[in-house]
């Protein structure tokens, strides 16, 4: 066997493991340890610096995230201030009732969820029509109604879930119903609104807002300051306790200048007639009456209104939404010739004794057209008395022709004509009071001396609003001084129990001598005393001054106006006056549409307001429209 021998003193030629040096691998150990135990302190450190900034730093901050966990501010919303009439009765209160709600965004199956709770309480297909388009029109985690103003019964059924709310309602229903006006659900536009008086926060958990009349109006006044509540919440949201409480303050009440008997009365004369009226107190602005015929039920817009009866108010060829006081513009047809004659007096053009000679018509020089008076053959002779209360076309003609059509527009602006009035509730028509630069910017082009012609006994371009009427004869009873008519007589502060009176305003005063202002209230006096309505104000036991007014729809171009003419195209039917003569406590405008002549139509709806409002008689039913005779003898109207 052979055996392999090396020598030591050399290096052996074959290769092994080598050998491990223990202090090398100790001092690795070490470094590797030192290196992780110094990751550690910094982890720690950091971790502790981390504590101390949230513990010393951010506590208030965190504090307050943790007890907006646990504690939910939820609004409580404030009762609508009460609305009543001059006499205390109420037009429009708060209530509350019950109401089924559902939070879309806690419900798997909605459609599901909503036919079970039918199988306790009572949903109808209007009920699911509303609350799919409330679901649209809100953002799913927000609580909707289903049903509102559960019964006792129901509720005692689903005592689950259950919420109290506060409803509107309007006891008269469509009486007065463009005054009160409404209330409906907060929409994007409301919001806005809202944004705009920087009351975003007044507004949490309210629902719903004023629409139109006075409720839209006086908004910030009804609505009140919404209370809050800090309740302590579980992990599933639930309430669990009532920390603290800061209570709603209710919406102040306000008490209207409107007589709501004398609005009833109104209604009631006008039967089922189109149509508007507005009664003014002369001496303070109070709008003591204030009619837009056809009305609709306020009460249907709470909830929302359901797409039917919309369909019917909004498609009637009646108009029913439409505030006819305050945006219908009607031609004035005779009413403008005592305010033209008052121009005629104060500018020189004519004096009272002064008289023309009425052939029936008036001719421009020149011109083949004869513009007709409306009795055959004429008045004969007629001086400014006679003028006003026969109603005669002729001299106004000759008036108009006489008189540049820029200072007639000056003189009649100090009556509202062509302005907003100032009352008290938005929305108002200027309507339109002509002039030369406001044919030249409506229409391009020139005034010709036709135009005044037409002008001159209310027709043409000119177009008042009833309210406007009102104003301008409510300034003749109160001698000439005009105060801003205004449905809102005060306002009752109900956190301090303070009522803050609406003051008088005062807008301006006619530049006009009494004696010329004496003489046409005179002549008014004449009209339903020997003039046009002198039928309808047979036997008073007062003195009443007015002026009746027939406004042509459709030119008949030469035929007799009969009743075979179409109803939608008769002439509008005015009359404007004001009771007792000598101390004038109401002063009206009562415009009938389609009516026919003023005297036949509208002057009887003015004879049963004075009767009910200074005699307390209670007015007779109107006549069947398209019956009597169609035409006055004698008279224009």
């Amino acid at each position: 066997m052979r055996r392999l021998f090396t020598n030591r003193n050399r290096p052996s030629t074959i290769s092994g493991p080598e050998l491990r040096d223990p202090q090398r691998e100790l001092l690795h150990f070490r470094r590797r340890l030192l290196i992780a135990g110094a990751m550690v302190i910094v982890a720690f450190g950091g971790l502790l610096g981390r504590f101390v900034y949230l513990q010393l730093f951010q506590h208030r901050h965190y504090q307050t995230l943790a007890e907006s966990n646990r504690i939910a501010i939820v609004p409580i919303v404030p009762n609508r201030g009460v609305m009543t009439d001059r006499n205390g009765v109420v037009l429009a209160q708060s209530y509350s009732a019950y109401t089924l709600e559902v939070t879309p965004s806690r419900v798997k199956n909605l459609d599901e969820t909503i036919d079970g709770l039918a199988t306790l309480v009572e949903v109808q297909a209007r009920d699911r029509k509303r609350f799919k388009r409330l679901l649209e029109e809100s953002k799913n985690f927000e609580s909707l109604p289903l049903r509102t103003r559960l019964s006792d019964e129901e509720v005692a059924r689903f005592a689950v879930n259950r919420y109290r709310r506060l409803f509107r309602q309007y006891p008269f229903g469509e009486v007065a119903s463009h005054v009160t006006g409404y209330i409906s659900r907060i929409n994007d536009k409301d919001v806005e609104r809202i944004d705009a008086w920087d009351e975003t926060a007044n507004y949490k958990g309210s629902d719903y807002i004023g629409k139109v009349g006075v409720e839209l109006a006086y908004e910030r006044d009804l609505h009140g300051t919404t209370g809050w509540e800090e309740v302590e919440v579980d992990a599933g949201g639930r309430a669990v306790r009532t920390l603290s409480r800061t209570p709603p303050v209710s919406g102040n009440n306000l008490k209207l200048a409107l007589d709501i008997r004398l609005q009833q009365a109104a209604e009631q004369a006008f039967g089922d007639r189109r149509g508007a009226l507005v009664a003014i107190e002369p001496a303070t602005g109070d709008v003591l009456a204030f009619v837009s015929k056809p009305g609709f039920d306020p009460n249907l817009f709470v909830d929302g209104i359901d797409p039917t009866n919309w369909e019917l108010l909004n498609e009637s060829p009646d108009k029913p939404l439409l505030n006819r006081p305050l945006r219908g513009a009607y031609p004035p047809g005779s009413t403008i010739k005592p305010f033209l004659a008052l121009a005629a007096l104060t500018s020189g053009k004519r004096t009272a004794a002064q008289t023309i000679f009425d052939p029936g018509f008036y001719q421009i020089a020149g011109a083949a057209h004869r513009f007709r008076d409306d009795k055959p053959g004429g008045h004969g002779y007629v001086d400014m008395f006679k003028s006003i209360v026969v109603s005669c076309d002729t001299y106004y003609y000759m008036l108009a022709g006489e008189t540049d059509i820029d200072d007639t527009h000056a003189f009649l602006s100090q009556f509202s004509f062509g302005r907003k009035t100032g009352i008290d509730v938005e929305g108002e028509l200027l309507g339109v009071l002509p002039s030369r630069a406001w044919k030249r910017e409506r229409f391009k082009d020139k005034w010709y001396l036709g135009d005044s012609i037409s002008a001159g006994i209310g027709q043409g371009y000119n177009a008042f609003t009833p309210v406007q009427q009102a104003q301008a004869i409510a300034i003749i009873a109160n001698d000439g001084v005009a105060l801003a008519p205004h449905l809102v007589k005060s306002i009752e502060n109900v956190k301090d129990g303070t009522v803050r009176q609406i003051a008088l305003q005062p807008t301006r005063a006619l530049h006009v001598k009494p004696e010329h202002l004496a003489v046409i209230k005179n002549a008014l006096v004449g009209v339903p005393r020997e003039g046009t309505s002198a039928q309808a104000f047979v036997g008073t036991k007062y003195v009443s001054a007015g002026k009746t007014g027939t406004s042509q729809v459709y030119s008949l171009k030469g035929e007799k106006y009969s009743k075979q003419v179409d109803e939608r195209l008769r002439d509008h039917a005015w009359y404007i006056a004001y009771a007792p003569a000598d101390q004038p406590r109401i002063a009206i405008a009562v415009l009938v549409e389609n009516g026919g002549f003023g005297a036949q139509a509208a002057a009887p709806i003015a004879r049963a307001m004075f009767d009910y409002y200074l005699l307390g008689q209670k007015p007779r039913a109107p006549a069947v429209p398209g019956t009597g005779p169609q035409e006055p003898e004698d008279e224009s109207d």
